[in-house]
C-alpha cells in the first residue's frame, strides 16, 4: 500500500528533463539569483518585454533548419520558387515570434488567498488573471497558456476571459510555512514555431495544516474532581460573553433586543449570552501520545477539530506557547497554526503570522 502511495505521489511531479538535470548546480544559482534581480517577488504582476522570454521549440528548431536548407537548394540551382518558399516560411516564423509575445503581453496575476491545506493534500492555489481586452472586443488574444510551480503538475487555460480564475496545483506540501516559488507561465501559442515563457513570483504565504489523525480526546484541568472531563468547557446562560442571536420570545426583556439588525428588517432577535461551565481544560501535547512528534501533532489537530465541532471551549499548551481557552473557527485556526508551525525553523519568511492566530508565549 505504502509503495502505490509513494509511487503514485511521484507520479503527480513533472520530472524535470535531461538537459535541465546536465545543467551544473553553479549555473542554475547564478541563473535563480538573476531572475530575483530581474523579477523580484510581487503581489501585483504585469508582463511585459522585460519578463517574457522567447526560443525557438522543437518544431521551431527543425522549421528553421528547413528554411537554411530550402535557401540553400534555391540559391544552389537558382530556383526563385524554392527561394520564395524559404522566405514564406521565414516570414511565418517571424510572425509566430510577434503573436507569441502578445499572447502573455499584458497579462496581470494577483494571487488569491488560498484555501485551509492540510500536509500531503493537493494544495490548490487560486490566481486570478486579468487579461487585456477593449470595450469593443470583449475577447482576450490570450491562449493556450500553461502555469506550474517547480516540478509540479501545470494548468492550461485554453481561452481566457477578460478576467479568469486559474486554480494552479502543489502536492504532498508538509506541515509549516509553505513558499510555493515562482510560477512558470508559458505558451505554444499560435503554431508551437516558438515558446514563450515567464517566471511570475506573487509572494504567496500560506500555512499548511498538520494531518488530523483520529485518536482519544485527553483533556486536562488545574485539578482534578469527580466530573466528567466534557463538563467542562461547556458554555450555559450567563451574562458575561456575547454568544450570538436568536429569534425573539414574547415577554423577554427588550433589553436583549438586538435593535440594530431589527432596524435592518431583520426582525425581533434577541441577543444571546453565555458563560463557560465548570473548570477550565486544556489539550497538551504532552499528554497526547504518538511514536514520533508528527504523529502527535497530527492527533492534536484532530482533536482540536473535534472539539470545535462539539462547541466547547478549550485551551492548547504547546511546548512554551500558550492559547487561552476560547471557541468558534478564529479560536480554532488559531490552534491549528500554532500546531502546524510547531518547532519549525527553515521557514521561508520567517516574519509571516497569521491575524488570525492569537498566541500567548509564556
Amino acid at each position: 500500500m505504502d509503495k502505490q502511495r509513494a509511487k503514485s505521489a511521484k507520479s503527480t511531479y513533472s520530472q524535470p528533463s535531461w538537459f535541465l538535470r546536465a545543467i551544473p548546480a553553479s549555473v542554475t544559482q547564478r541563473w535563480d539569483r538573476w531572475l530575483k534581480r530581474r523579477l523580484p517577488p510581487q503581489k501585483h504582476i504585469t508582463l511585459s518585454h522585460r519578463s517574457i522570454f522567447i526560443l525557438p521549440s522543437g518544431f521551431g528548431l527543425f522549421w528553421i533548419g528547413l528554411i537554411v536548407l530550402l535557401y540553400l537548394f534555391g540559391t544552389n540551382y537558382q530556383n526563385n520558387l524554392v527561394i520564395g518558399l524559404s522566405l514564406l516560411l521565414a516570414s511565418v516564423l517571424n510572425t509566430c515570434i510577434i503573436y507569441s509575445y502578445k499572447n502573455l503581453a499584458g497579462l496581470s496575476f494577483n494571487a488569491i488567498n488560498p484555501p485551509i491545506a492540510y500536509a500531503g493534500d493537493s494544495t490548490p492555489f487560486p490566481i486570478m488573471l486579468t487579461a487585456n481586452a477593449s470595450n469593443k472586443h470583449t475577447d482576450t488574444t490570450h491562449q493556450q497558456i500553461c502555469l506550474q510551480f517547480s516540478h509540479q503538475r501545470h494548468t492550461r487555460l485554453k481561452h481566457m476571459e477578460q478576467q479568469t480564475i486559474a486554480t494552479v496545483p502543489f502536492e504532498h506540501p508538509k506541515r509549516g510555512y509553505l513558499n510555493p516559488g515562482r510560477i512558470k507561465v508559458s505558451s505554444h501559442f499560435p503554431l508551437g514555431l516558438c515558446r514563450a515563457w515567464s517566471y511570475v513570483d506573487l509572494d504567496i504565504q500560506h500555512v499548511i495544516f498538520a494531518k488530523p489523525e483520529a485518536s482519544d480526546i485527553i483533556l486536562t484541568s488545574q485539578v482534578s474532581d469527580n466530573d466528567s472531563q466534557y463538563e467542562h468547557g461547556k458554555l450555559r446562560p450567563g451574562v458575561d460573553d456575547y454568544k450570538g442571536l436568536r429569534a425573539y420570545v414574547p415577554g423577554e426583556s427588550l433589553k436583549q433586543v438586538a435593535w440594530k439588525q431589527w432596524a435592518q428588517d431583520k426582525g425581533m432577535l434577541s441577543k444571546e449570552f453565555a458563560e463557560p461551565e465548570g473548570l477550565p481544560v486544556w489539550l497538551n501535547l504532552a499528554n497526547t501520545s504518538g511514536k514520533d512528534i508528527e504523529q502527535q501533532l497530527s492527533r492534536l489537530a484532530w482533536q482540536v477539530d473535534k472539539l470545535s465541532q462539539s462547541k466547547q471551549i478549550f485551551g492548547l499548551k504547546l511546548g512554551h506557547t500558550v492559547i487561552n481557552q476560547q471557541t468558534g473557527e478564529a479560536h480554532r485556526i488559531a490552534c491549528q497554526t500554532a500546531i502546524a508551525t510547531y518547532q519549525v525553523y527553515g521557514s521561508i519568511n520567517p516574519d509571516f503570522t497569521p491575524s488570525t492566530a492569537q498566541v500567548e508565549a509564556t
